[in-house]
């Protein structure tokens, strides 16, 4: 595919599916810490389950980092269990809240002054943080321009020719970057709109072609 084609259908791409279903409203939080946590409690869950998590947090009055930091790994289990993974995420709700307090005093504000990849490899040093969370987080919470890339996004891109099966988070990630305007708004509505696509449509058994969106 040539470059200018690909730059026009990528883009066009977005355009259909945010004319189906309109703005996502997504990261659906109030605060960016909340994000953060949000963040690495979805791994390899849904998000109800998140949720539930968070609800719990906030009805224990420790979604705040200095309590999360302080919480006994026992009780920050215990309320993060709905998530599942329970006792891995703990550790790597602690070990984030480390990197947070020895880096930036404890307060997430702080990183929005340093630019995206000096933070993108700050997070990827945080034992279980992996690319599909880090950017989440710079995207999400810190208002960074890195486009995030998960299972439903390489699967869409596959199957409408963009790259092969098997393509790295990198080179996905950099078919965005590098074919699409590095704006905040575009890259977040745009993940968000191919997230609900994959659910609803873009199945990975049994997809929905015949009324896709993007057909």
């Amino acid at each position: 595919m040539r470059k200018a084609s690909q730059k026009k259908k990528l883009y066009s791409i977005y355009l259909k599916l945010f004319a189906s279903f309109g703005p996502q409203h997504w990261w659906p939080a109030k605060t960016p810490f909340e994000v953060m946590v949000g963040a690495i409690l979805t791994q390899n869950t849904n998000w109800a389950n998140v949720e539930k998590a968070i609800a719990q947090l906030k009805q224990h009055k420790a979604l705040a980092p200095k309590r999360i930091y302080h919480l006994s790994t026992s009780k920050l289990a215990r309320l993060i269990k709905s998530a599942g993974y329970y006792n891995i995420k703990t550790k790597r709700l602690k070990a984030f809240l480390k990197f947070l307090f020895d880096h930036y005093r404890g307060e997430p504000n702080r990183m929005s002054r340093v630019p995206g990849q000096k933070l993108r490899s700050q997070f990827l040093s945080i034992n279980g943080i992996g690319p599909e969370t880090a950017d989440s987080i710079l995207l999400y919470a810190l208002q960074k321009p890195l486009f995030v890339i998960d299972a439903y996004t390489k699967r869409i891109m596959a199957r409408h020719g963009f790259i092969a099966e098997d393509c790295s988070y990198k080179d996905v990630q950099n078919l965005f970057m590098q074919n699409l305007k590095k704006e905040v708004k575009l890259f977040n509505e745009y993940h968000a709109l191919l997230v609900r696509l994959g659910k609803e449509f873009c199945l990975k058994k049994n997809p929905k072609c015949r009324i896709c969106p993007l057909k």
